[in-house]
């Protein structure tokens, strides 16, 4: 993704299911390696001040460093997992540690947003955008772990955008090579994980969460949770807002086109593109979005609405959903449906023009009703390269080092 509006393409929420949706042979075939460390590969060495300079030289717009205590070694991990269907997969992340000399950690699992380009993913990310969250909890002095996602990063295959429990899965088994990768290090991750995510990573940081609540892992905890800007009402309140303008438009047209080309992978939407886009965007859309095609050429290359990109037949689809799509939107839809015990917090900005706000809106009434205190943050109008979507992670970022600090 680029650091500018040029890309417009820092996730959306996805859907959610219980942790425990993948096939049972095949998720019991492959538990047994779950969370193996394949390799370790260092990725850079910085000081506290180069991690500050580097926080600050991101084109887009500064990050806050005032947590900055001490540099940071990053690696990139490579490790084993199960993809959407429970089969044996590995998949790549990022790990972030302090050079503060301590033993033990508190552990920050981040969960990025959608990312189109593969290489954009935190593991492989050159801009400032991938890296500053894992960079800013770890010169404060915890470590964090960010899940590329399967399909990501280095890990094969194609990403499985919005498919929760996937992202999940990922994301514990990344902990658990995490973990693995620290006492190499002579070094110890604490029990209790402090879990976020941004867009996308917000409804992947529910999924978590609620895994680890549920006792997925006895070596780890659920300590703290703070999704933020997530669109975690997609049928009542992101769909509309894509299909009637109350998105930017271009962001409204790429998140339509993922709508469909992801779910159609794993709750079958068509049987061939046209039914579902315009020509000329039939023939091209699904390979842009296979992982391979960075964020700007998906930009160039998709319509500047979403009735230009869509066939009237999607567009009913997505106003009067039915079978896959429905089902799909019902996961979806359930992202916020349960009761964390640990302290939670909701993150939005004002005007976000791509997770619109009735999304955290919708997600503090369920938690709500199922009982939990979880106070709903306003971050204000942040920006970052002209969009306050994309502002709000690192306003977001600035609050909850300090937040995790203090907890």
């Amino acid at each position: 993704m680029t650091n500018n509006r040029k890309a417009l393409v820092a996730g959306l929420a996805a859907a959610v299911v219980t942790v425990g949706a993948l096939p049972a042979s095949a998720a019991s075939s492959a538990s047994s390696d779950r969370g193996h460390l394949v390799s370790a590969e260092r990725l850079t060495t910085q000081s506290a001040g180069q991690v500050g300079a580097t926080l600050k030289s991101d084109p887009g717009g500064a990050w806050d460093t005032r947590a900055v205590r001490y540099g940071v070694d990053t690696y990139r991990l490579t490790y084993r997992t199960v993809d959407a269907s429970g089969r044996r997969t590995t998949a790549t992340g990022l790990v972030a540690l302090p050079r503060n000399g301590d033993r033990r950690l508190r552990t920050v699992s981040f969960a990025h947003g959608t990312e189109l380009y593969r290489n954009d993913a935190p593991s492989t990310a050159e801009g400032v955008w991938g890296r500053a969250p894992a960079l800013t909890y770890a010169s404060a002095g915890m470590a964090a772990v960010a899940p590329d996602y399967l399909g990501m990063g280095k890990g094969p295959g194609k990403h499985p955008w919005m498919d929760i429990p996937s992202e999940t899965t990922a994301s514990l088994d990344m902990l658990r090579a995490a973990r693995a990768f620290a006492a190499q290090k002579g070094r110890e991750l604490e029990r209790d994980v402090l879990v976020t995510g941004f867009s996308q990573g917000a409804s992947a940081a529910l999924g978590l969460a609620k895994a680890l609540q549920e006792g997925a892992d006895p070596a780890f905890r659920l300590g703290a949770v703070a999704p933020v800007s997530g669109a975690y009402a997609f049928r009542k309140q992101e769909i509309p807002a894509l299909l009637n303008g109350g998105t930017d438009a271009k962001a409204g047209v790429i998140y339509s086109a993922l709508l469909f080309v992801a779910f159609n992978r794993t709750h079958h939407l068509y049987d061939k593109p046209g039914e579902v886009f315009r020509s000329p965007y039939d023939k091209r859309v699904e390979k842009l979005l296979d992982g391979s095609h960075p964020g700007i050429e998906v930009v160039k290359g998709t319509p500047g609405t979403v009735r230009k990109l869509l066939t009237p037949r999607a567009v009913k689809a997505l106003e009067h959903p039915t079978g896959g799509l429905a089902e799909a939107l019902r996961l979806t839809d359930a992202v916020c449906a349960w009761k964390p015990k640990a302290p939670i917090r909701l993150y939005m900005a004002k005007g976000d023009e791509q997770a619109v706000t009735g999304n955290s809106r919708a997600c503090h009434a369920q938690l709500r009703a199922a009982g939990a205190e979880a106070p709903l943050i306003d971050l204000g109008t942040p920006e970052y390269g002209g969009s306050r979507h994309l502002g709000s992670q690192q306003a977001a970022t600035a609050a909850l080092v300090r937040w995790f600090a203090r907890l």
